[in-house]
């Protein structure tokens, strides 16, 4: 049986969005973020980074969303539902750039952006607050917003040409795309921005997706 270790307000919903797009029975064990927003050390227990997702599956430990991803659709998607069947198609490279940009090139920008705006704030030192606040704010000006702003604008552009990320067929680069798309129209809206807009209405109305927010939500 396949268990996700699951985090609270982590990116592990793209794992049981995936299960539950394949159709596969599975696990999950939940936890829950400590008051520093840290994930708790019994997740260490389980992986040695302590982060989640975590899948076991058949004596195998597997963390990093781009590498549990890759696994099961190797493992359990033979009838390629949610991968080109051919990896050197055109679809096919799409589909791997997409499956890794998520994590390596747009996350990154997010969490940076969430990390800068947070050093005015505690846990700052409250005489250290203005100081973190003004230097968050410069960052973010100078160089976090614009270099987000040109990545909302590639992959708008990408969008107008295909329908997922992958091209015309619905793939799990797709789901792993999610998060960070979904972090983009929550900070930043989508206005001028209609195919980001449409690809977040579009995934948040999968019935896998919907069928995965219920479990990540205990219900």
């Amino acid at each position: 049986m396949i268990t996700v270790h699951h985090l609270n307000q982590s990116r592990s919903h793209r794992i049981l969005w995936l299960l539950e797009e394949l159709s596969l029975p599975y696990e999950v064990v939940y936890y829950q973020r400590e008051k520093s927003m840290l994930a708790p050390p019994s997740l260490k227990r389980i992986h040695p980074l302590g982060k989640a997702p975590i899948v076991t599956d058949d004596g195998l430990t597997l963390a990093e969303s781009g590498a549990i991803i890759d696994y099961l659709e190797a493992r359990y998607d033979s009838a390629h539902l949610f991968s080109p069947a051919d990896g050197l198609s055109d679809s096919g490279v799409r589909y791997r750039y997409w499956l890794h940009y998520a994590e390596g090139s747009l996350m990154p920008l997010l969490v940076m952006k969430l990390i800068f705006g947070m050093l005015g704030k505690p846990p700052v030192p409250l005489l250290a607050r203005p100081l973190g606040a003004a230097v968050g704010k410069g960052v973010q000006r100078q160089y976090v917003d614009p270099q987000l702003a040109t990545h909302r604008q590639y992959i708008e552009d990408h969008l107008t040409l295909y329908p997922w990320f992958a091209g015309e067929q619905f793939t799990a680069a797709d789901i792993q795309m999610s998060f960070p798309m979904e972090g983009l129209v929550s900070r930043f809206g989508a206005e001028g921005f209609p195919k980001i807009q449409a690809f977040v209405s579009k995934i948040q109305s999968r019935p896998a997706y919907l069928r995965a927010k219920a479990r990540e939500e205990n219900k």
